[in-house]
């Protein structure tokens, strides 16, 4: 019984983090260490990703 709920644990965490962008911050960790460059601060990354979805918005309304 413990299987499918740490499936369902892992899925909802992986939903989750998916839904919120921290995968996205992770993601971009990833891609820093494997081109050897330093990444820039959790601010700038979301500054940057907050103007880039302004100035191209896909999906909003408003």
């Amino acid at each position: 019984m413990t299987a499918p709920l740490v499936r369902a644990w892992r899925g909802l965490t992986w939903y989750l983090r998916e839904f919120t962008g921290e995968a996205n911050w992770d993601r971009y960790l990833e891609h820093c260490r494997a081109h050897g460059h330093p990444p820039m601060s959790r601010y700038e990354f979301e500054r940057q990703r907050t103007d880039a979805a302004e100035r191209n918005p896909v999906s909003r309304c408003c």
